[in-house]
């Protein structure tokens, strides 16, 4: 009897991390288009309020600036920009940086 183990081997932290970093960094504003989403077609099942996974997400994602392409399957979106941490914001938790340097121009490495 003999037994073979394989092992999966995952990339390093450093390299995940780095891949990440570019997909964030390349991010694309998109808008959410209203009029394009149909309802679903009606079915004569036991669950007729659920839709079929193929037609789950039946629309398309355009740029919020025209002159961008359309964002791919595998392309990283955001709907709203991130909110500046520098200044404090009580209703969204920011404490801000009273007191300290802040750069909103930074990289953030």
């Amino acid at each position: 009897c003999t037994v073979k183990t394989c092992w999966m081997r995952l990339p390093t932290f450093r390299s995940v991390g780095d891949a990440l970093k570019d997909r964030f960094d390349g991010a694309s504003r998109v808008m959410m288009p209203n009029t394009e989403v149909e309802a679903p077609v009606q079915r004569n099942d036991a669950a007729p309020h659920r839709v079929p996974r193929r037609d789950r997400y039946r629309f398309q994602l355009r740029p919020h600036n025209p002159d961008h392409k359309t964002p791919g399957v595998k392309d990283l979106v955001y709907l709203e920009p991130s909110p500046g941490f520098c200044e404090k914001n009580p209703r969204l938790g920011i404490p801000g940086t009273h007191g300290r340097a802040c750069n909103d121009t930074s990289i953030g490495v």
